[in-house]
């Protein structure tokens, strides 16, 4: 399918980001990364992050909190043990490879999923969502920070037509809100939380969805 990412395409295209991944994206996705964090935190608890990449959030994590990362890339991990290491983040329990469509977690494992410029980068979005669902408790949140894709007007034409370079750089730059809506709507054990846009440029936004908590049994 043209939609369609391939897993070894992204593999090999982080591996090439990883020396440069902190200088180019470090100051852009800045506030975003932050207020992941933030929106994370209200929940607190265990919190997974996937595609952690290099770790440049995980500093800005409280050292309440239990955190676990996950990434697809070795070499993109192998500068998160690094930072991890040198910022001695104590309250970081586990760096793995691990592909985001099958984390090697039980179901419950989590209070939160944060998956920051992640879930356009990933072969299957949808069952990808779904598997942060069942990573997290009922009661617990997933915190997407993203590039969503205009639905219309030139932003969409162009966006569509940059498409198949930017899936050669491992992402695909059309994917859009009604996808997410539409996904959500299918699972139907997730609300929408917040949805707001992000700089730069309000070209991404920040999305939270609650995993429905299971009704008490009489």
């Amino acid at each position: 399918m043209a939609d369609q990412l391939d897993k070894a395409v992204i593999a090999k295209a982080y591996a090439r980001w990883a020396p440069i991944y902190d200088f180019v994206f470090g100051a852009v996705f800045d506030r975003g990364r932050k207020a992941a964090v933030v929106a994370a935190e209200r929940v607190g608890g265990r919190i997974l992050e996937v595609g952690v990449g290099t770790g440049l959030s995980l500093p800005d994590y409280s050292s309440a909190n239990r955190l676990v990362g996950v990434d697809l890339s070795a070499p993109m991990l192998r500068k998160a043990k690094t930072r991890v290491t040198e910022r001695q983040l104590g309250n970081v329990s586990g760096l793995a490879v691990m592909d985001a469509q099958h984390l090697a977690f039980a179901e419950g494992a989590f209070d939160v999923v944060v998956a920051q410029y992640v879930i356009t980068a990933v072969p299957d979005p949808e069952a990808t969502l779904d598997e942060f669902v069942r990573v997290i408790r009922p009661g617990g949140e997933i915190v997407l920070v993203n590039h969503l894709g205009a639905e219309s007007g030139l932003r969409a034409l162009g966006e569509k037509c940059f498409a198949p370079l930017a899936r050669r750089l491992g992402w695909r730059p059309e994917f859009g809100w009604r996808r997410l809506a539409h996904w959500a709507a299918r699972h139907g054990e997730v609300e929408l939380v917040e949805r707001r846009a992000m700089p730069p440029l309000g070209q991404f936004s920040l999305i939270r969805f609650a995993r429905k908590a299971r009704p008490e049994r009489d």
